[in-house]
């Protein structure tokens, strides 16, 4: 399989549904990607395809699998979802979870290689037995993009200040994500309540229809000191980055989480929950501070507040540095040769 003739679909079915999530973003992460390495991308109907990335596990993602291989053509099918993943998440999310499996099972058995983010995501899709020839590699990170704003940087802080009427001289902290209890946002409401003297931001946006009652009502119920901003643009969020003091990430269960990547390239201070997804690229006190117990997160948030993180941060960059496109357009590559092996 040449990669010069190679031909590319990123299937985008049922985008407007997932735009505003991780896999949303994956998506337009993997046709930069391949736009970079120089395949030619969604230039043509899928019957003259070579390879076929599906991202979702909608009905119509399963249709277009099953279309792609009656003509021959390769699937890449990305492990995005787990059972682990979808448990606290969205309303009857913990009931459904059994099903969810079974379903996401048949889904990526239909690929010719299953890529997910992680070596941990890996290791889960493993441990459901059926699966074969998964590959771990991370969503990848726009550098070009995703990087601290050092321009102007002041008046771009006023102006996040005075948009947010954040009150002059407060330390802010920020977070990214729908409301789940999966996201901590649960735990970031009850960290804000504890804080007055800082504010939390929270940054993402779910349709209340999908909110689970208990997530509402802890909302409705929020501090003075906590702002939902609901979703916002790529230029925006960058800029939130930039101009708050902290990135706090709660998460109890993720498959990579592409917004770590983010904040690490953009240099801001990050405290992450310590679980399994991390090891073995996050280190604490190295390029992220974890904790085990919420009850030790009111000291490690004054501490990292409170003391130079440049070195912290320096390593967060470098991190994210080993996921940028170019490095993940190689291994996505490589990935492509064994199609044909």
């Amino acid at each position: 399989m040449s990669d010069e003739q190679l031909k590319v679909c990123v299937y985008t079915g049922g985008l407007n549904l997932i735009k505003k999530s991780g896999v949303g973003k994956a998506i337009y992460h993997q046709t930069a990607v391949l736009k970079m390495q120089g395949f030619s991308v969604n230039e043509f109907p899928l019957k003259d395809c070579d390879v076929v990335h599906i991202n979702s596990i909608f009905p119509n993602s399963v249709f277009t699998a099953k279309k792609a291989k009656r003509h021959g053509v390769k699937v890449v099918y990305y492990g995005h979802s787990t059972m682990e993943d979808f448990r606290n998440s969205f309303v009857g999310s913990n009931f459904l979870a059994p099903a969810f499996k079974k379903w996401i099972i048949h889904c990526y058995r239909l690929g010719d290689v299953i890529i997910t983010p992680t070596p941990y995501s890996k290791s889960i899709l493993e441990g459901y037995g059926t699966l074969k020839n998964i590959y771990a590699l991370s969503n990848g990170i726009d550098l070009s993009f995703w990087k601290k704003e050092t321009e102007n940087n002041e008046n771009s802080k006023k102006e996040f200040f005075e948009k947010y009427a954040i009150p002059t001289g407060n330390k802010v902290i920020m977070s990214v994500g729908h409301y789940m209890k999966r996201k901590g946002i649960l735990d970031f409401i009850t960290l804000a309540k504890s804080n007055p003297d800082k504010t939390f931001i929270w940054f993402g946006h779910t349709d209340k229809i999908l909110i689970p009652s208990e997530i509402q009502k802890a909302m409705k119920s929020k501090p003075d000191n906590l702002i939902f901003a609901g979703y916002v643009n790529s230029e925006e969020l960058r800029t939130a980055y930039s101009c708050c003091d902290l990135f706090l990430f709660l998460s109890y269960e993720e498959t990579e989480g592409i917004v770590v990547l983010e904040a690490m390239a953009c240099e801001i201070p990050m405290i992450v929950r310590d679980i399994p997804v991390y090891d073995g690229w996050l280190t604490d006190r190295e390029n992220v501070f974890k904790f085990k117990k919420n009850e030790q997160l009111c000291e490690l948030l004054n501490n990292v507040l409170s003391t130079d993180t440049s070195s912290v941060t320096e390593n967060a960059l470098e991190t994210a540095q080993s996921r940028s496109f170019g490095e993940i357009g190689r291994k996505l590559t490589d990935i492509y040769n064994s199609l044909t092996k």
